[in-house]
This record gives structure tokens, sequence and C-alpha cells, in this order.
């Protein structure tokens, strides 16, 4: 029995240790079946690449998308469909809007902010709070321009509010429409451009709209030169986040067209700037010009005269 009782069971403390004592122990390491094996640590491959896609979210992106392939998607008459267009919490909507007034040159807007979750609740109450800013505001304006005045007297202008409307929202839709058909129509002609949902297009430009709301409220100030000077303030910002969005839509393709299409992006934006400026603020309310009645008097010298 002395071979048995030379039979016990120790345990061992660290492997490093217990090789040192006896280097010519042998060891044999037991692993979990299913537990995969480490690798040691190394330089990644490509680290600089992976950092640019990170900083341009399009790791980020390529994720959302797969997800995005793997939902499903409710039919367009249902509810459920449209009520994914208003997912969206008040954190994004702030990050969104903080996005569209600092516009920083090489960040894409659409893959930072809007692929991961693109909505049409900012865009949509943007453009209605616009809508209202720019007609309270130019009904303020006016009244302002002519307080004091015995003749004058004040009737709010509600037409402005439906007028309003019309401009804002027919730009927020049917510019996105066309910009969206003749990015795909280009899609077709050159390879390797990058594409834009219609959402995506309709979110970016409901964003870029912003800016406008505290424009249009500090329009009220009687001053052309301060209304002009805010304008180009409004315009630059919003117009660099709209060109900086698009061109890397654009910029494999034709030189010329790409600068063509840019440009057009920038001249309609500013269209919409400067014509609400002018007929909101800037035109003569010809309603409220004091009209002069003819005395008898006058009646009967131009009687006389003719």
């Amino acid at each position: 029995m002395a071979a048995v009782d030379d039979l016990r069971f120790e345990e061992f403390g660290n492997a490093a240790t217990s090789l040192t004592a006896n280097p010519d122990a042998t060891t044999v390491n037991i692993e979990d079946p299913g537990e995969t094996p480490k690798h040691q640590p190394g330089s990644p491959r490509g680290s600089g690449r992976e950092e640019d896609d990170e900083l341009l979210g399009n790791d980020d992106s390529d994720k959302t998308e797969l997800l995005a392939g793997q939902k499903k998607s409710s039919p367009f008459w249902t509810f459920e469909y449209y009520q994914t267009f208003f997912d969206v919490d008040t954190y994004q909507v702030f990050d969104r809007i903080k996005g569209s007034l600092l516009p920083i040159p090489g960040k894409n807007f659409v893959r930072l902010y809007i692929r991961s979750n693109p909505d049409l609740y900012g865009p949509f109450w943007i453009c209605a709070t616009l809508v209202f800013a720019i007609a309270i505001s130019g009904n303020l304006s006016n009244f302002l321009i002519h307080l004091g005045e015995k003749t004058y007297h004040y009737v709010p202008e509600f037409r402005k509010v439906s007028i309003a409307a019309t401009i804002i929202y027919a730009y927020a839709w049917l510019v996105p429409l066309a910009l969206w058909g003749f990015l795909m129509w280009r899609n077709s002609k050159v390879m390797n451009i990058v594409s834009y949902s219609f959402l995506e297009i309709v979110c970016v430009y409901g964003y870029s709209l912003f800016i406008y709301i505290p424009t249009a409220i500090l329009w009220i100030i009687p001053q052309k030169a301060v209304r002009w000077i805010l304008v180009m303030i409004a315009l630059g910002i919003s117009g660099s986040l709209l060109a900086m969005t698009f061109w890397p839509a654009v910029r494999e393709d034709n030189r010329r067209v790409a600068l063509a299409t840019i440009v057009t992006i920038v001249l309609l934006h500013m269209l919409l700037s400067v014509g609400c400026l002018a007929y909101f603020f800037d035109a003569p309310e010809m309603d409220h010009l004091p009209t002069t009645t003819a005395t008898p008097n006058q009646t009967v010298a131009a009687a006389k005269s003719s």
C-alpha cells in the first residue's frame, strides 16, 4: 500500500513559477471547447482607414444599413409605416440641429447624424415653426415701420401664413425630390457615386432651414442693412451645409456637372432666403397707404381747368 499512500492531490499555483522550478515538467493546457483562443496583441492592420471610417461614420452606417435590411417594413398604407419616420428622441433632434448650425468641413452631415435614423419629425416642425416665424415677424415689421402714423390702421394679414407655408413646404419637398431624381439618374450613368435616399435628402433640407427661424425673428429690426447682413450669415451657414453634404455625391461625376449641381443647390437656397426677405419684409404695403379724397373746391377747380 506504500504506492497508494504516495498518491495525493496537490494544488499548483502559478504555472510560470512551476515551470521555473522544474523546467523538464510537461504541461497540458485544457480549454473549454466553447472558448475561442485569444490571439496575441499586435498592431491592427488598416488602423488608419478604420479611424477615418469611424470619423466619417462609415462603419456605423454600414451596420445600420445591414440591420435596416433585416427589419420588417410595414405596408405604406398602414400607420406603422409612417410612424417609423417620427421615431426619434429629443436628443437626436437637438444634436442634428446643432450639426446643421455648425457644419464641419470634411464631415458628412448625413453619415454623422442622419443615416442611423432619418426622420421627418424634425424637418416637419422646423418648417412649421419657420412658417409662423416669417408670417408673424412680417406683420410685426410692417406694424413697427408704420407705428406713429395717424392715417395707419393695423390689420393682421393672415394670408401671409398660407403663402409662407406654401413656399416653405414646397421648397422642402419639391427641391429634394428633384435632387433625388437627378442623383439617381447620374448614379445610373456614373459608377462609384455616393447615393442618398429621398428621406435623407428631405431630412438634410429640413434641418438646414433651422437657421432661418432666429433670422426671421431678427428681421423685425427695421433696418435694411441689418436684414441683409442676417440673410447673408444664414445663407452662408445653411448653404455650406448643403454644399458639403451633397458634394461627395457628385464629385466622382463630370467636373462641370458636379459644379453645376452644387451651384444650382446654392442658388435655389439663395432664392428662397432673398425671396422671403423681399416679399414678407421689404415689400410696400399698398393696402395701408392713405387715400386722399378731393374737396369740393378741388373738384370745381378741376372741372374749370378741363
